[in-house]
């Protein structure tokens, strides 16, 4: 098999969907499949290999970055009719996703896509929801060209068919549970960050309105001062909201920056509990990534989060923007230790489940399944 990939973000870019393209094309390489991405330049990506074309680009405004490429349609068809694909798979439904459309149908070359990020929802935030009415149209008229649609959870899917999206199927997401587990040494945490309190609490995210960082710091400070005292925030991540962040949120809060591999392995197996208020997820990968580590996670009743933690099983599920709910949550399984042990080990468990090579087994399956439909549609 020969597999196209357009896509208007990939590693070194520090999203979901750039994390898990390239966790699939190392997949890839350890396969007997060929596969070429097409993605857009941008500032930090010295990463080069044979099978990436990149394209100038330029930033987006909404998600600086994410970059919006200026692609070179007579390079992307050469490198086409070179490479001669048997399925081409459209990720984001920008410049590069259009032009994957275009060549699919211009060369007849199957096509399918994937869905990521709910952008009516990061519009709400960026107080652009008069927006939200063409935007879902324009993504129904994207995604409905596609042979299959793959989202990464039953709530996606389930919002999607409301919205006349058609021809979806799920593609969920694993974790790598010899990089994520419970067994890291702790005090090596709390000697690198001088934490001292009794409970460490994480959370770890795009430091970004969409994230919904005001309700996690309406939950810090709304804690009781009983429990303030006792208790440590590492938070972990970059974005525009970073600055205002640093000067607004109380002492007992530590901003880390962006960590990966290891360095943030050790964080989430070292936390108490792991809190993520982010209404906006299509998965939540790291989400996946706490429980696989051991720890509970409080998080938002919406979006793929709620697929992803068994409520009063592996963590708790609060109302979106409630931060009185969450209080409450951190206050009960601080108290409950054994409870929150237990959830810990429910959720090791859990994520052991999702490995990310059955996944792309079955991505791979649905592949097949699409080329083989499209070559008896032609040969009928």
């Amino acid at each position: 098999m020969k597999v196209a990939i357009f896509t208007d973000t990939f590693y070194p870019d520090i999203n979901g969907v750039a994390r898990t393209l390239k966790k699939f094309t190392d997949y890839l390489s350890n396969q007997p499949i060929d596969f070429k991405v097409f993605a857009p330049k941008t500032p930090s990506s010295e990463y080069v290999a044979e099978h990436i074309h990149r394209f100038e680009s330029l930033s987006f405004f909404l998600y600086p970055e994410c970059r919006l490429a200026l692609p070179n349609m007579l390079k992307i068809k050469t490198e086409l009719d070179s490479f001669s694909p048997d399925l081409i798979h459209v990720a984001t439904p920008f410049n590069l996703g259009l032009c994957g459309i275009y060549f699919a149908k211009k060369l007849d070359i199957p096509l399918v896509g994937s869905y990521h990020t709910d952008f009516d929802q990061y519009l709400a935030h960026y107080d652009l929801h008069l927006l939200a009415k063409w935007v879902w149209s324009y993504m129904a008229w994207f995604h409905n060209q596609f042979k299959t649609t793959f989202v990464p959870s039953e709530e996606t899917l389930m919002q999607l068919r409301k919205r006349n999206f058609k021809h979806l199927k799920i593609w969920s997401r694993g974790v790598d549970c010899q990089l994520f587990h419970p067994l890291y040494e702790k005090d090596s945490v709390r000697k690198k960050y001088g934490l001292s309190k009794k409970y460490l609490l994480s959370f770890v995210s795009r430091l970004a309105p969409e994230k919904d960082i005001k309700t996690l710091l309406r939950i810090v400070k709304t804690m009781p001062p009983d429990w303030n005292k006792q208790i440590e925030w590492l938070w972990v991540g970059d974005g525009p909201m970073r600055e205002e962040l640093e000067k607004s949120a109380p002492e007992n809060v530590i901003f880390t920056g962006y960590l990966e591999g290891k360095d943030l392995a050790e964080i989430y197996s070292a936390s108490d509990l792991f809190v993520f208020p982010s209404p906006t997820e299509t998965f939540g990968n790291v989400v996946l990534e706490a429980l696989a580590s051991g720890t509970p996670v409080i998080g938002a009743n919406s979006g793929g989060v709620k697929n992803v933690i068994l409520s009063g099983k592996t963590g708790l599920l609060c109302a979106p923007g409630a931060a009185e709910d969450y209080t409450q949550a951190i206050a009960h399984l601080l108290t409950h230790d054994s409870l929150r042990w237990q959830m810990g080990m429910e959720g090791r468990k859990y994520a052991l489940t999702q490995r990310w090579d059955n996944i792309f087994n079955q991505l791979l399956s649905d592949y097949n399944l699409v080329i083989r439909e499209e070559n008896s549609e032609i040969y009928a």
